[in-house]
């Protein structure tokens, strides 16, 4: 089976599907709030100038996702895949946000594994940027097994750099950690 860096993913929960250009204003409304964006390194994606240019590299990544509610249909955030690397069988997820009303739902760790579950089969390595002063999002590799292996300056699209830390999780770690 092909790689399809932008499958739909669900469960009961949620639903991920690609994002569309059409869903702009409707994951804006969720990401206008600036108490999303505090612990990330850039900090004033809540503002619509800034948010549009976020989006936009989400949407040219062509691995983005919208993040839907299943039980009330509500769009709750976003993530993606990217910069897969074939030879090395690596890939990045990131660029991951959820409405406030969702943290400490355990919505990120579903999230996230369904994307581990579905990329594994692919890559031997997923990684994850984290900007040095967002511990809710440092928190929440590591409980998926990362490890913490490099600080290094780094600009998402079309944003200034910023400090980050990048975690690797292994294919082998993380199968068996979900044995147990």
């Amino acid at each position: 089976m092909p790689l399809n860096l932008q499958p739909v993913l669900e469960n009961d929960l949620v639903l991920l599907r690609p994002l569309k250009q059409s869903d702009f204003e409707d994951l804006y409304t969720t990401a206008s709030d600036p108490a999303i964006w505090a612990g990330h390194p850039n900090k004033n994606r809540w503002q619509r100038a800034i948010f549009l240019n976020f989006f936009e590299g989400a949407m040219k990544s062509g691995s983005a996702f919208l993040i839907v509610e299943k039980q009330t249909g509500k769009i709750i955030g976003s993530t993606r895949y990217y910069d897969y690397d074939v030879e090395n069988k690596s890939i990045f997820v990131g660029y991951t946000f959820y409405a406030t009303a969702y943290w400490g739902k355990g919505i990120n760790p579903i999230v996230k594994r369904m994307m581990l579950d579905y990329i594994f089969p692919f890559v031997d390595t997923v990684r994850f940027h984290v900007g040095a002063d967002n511990l809710r999002s440092q928190i929440a590799v590591t409980r998926l097994g990362a490890t913490k292996v490099a600080e290094l300056e780094m600009s998402y699209y079309g944003e200034p750099s910023r400090f980050n830390y990048l975690y690797e999780l292994r294919k082998s770690k993380y199968l068996e950690a979900q044995s147990r």
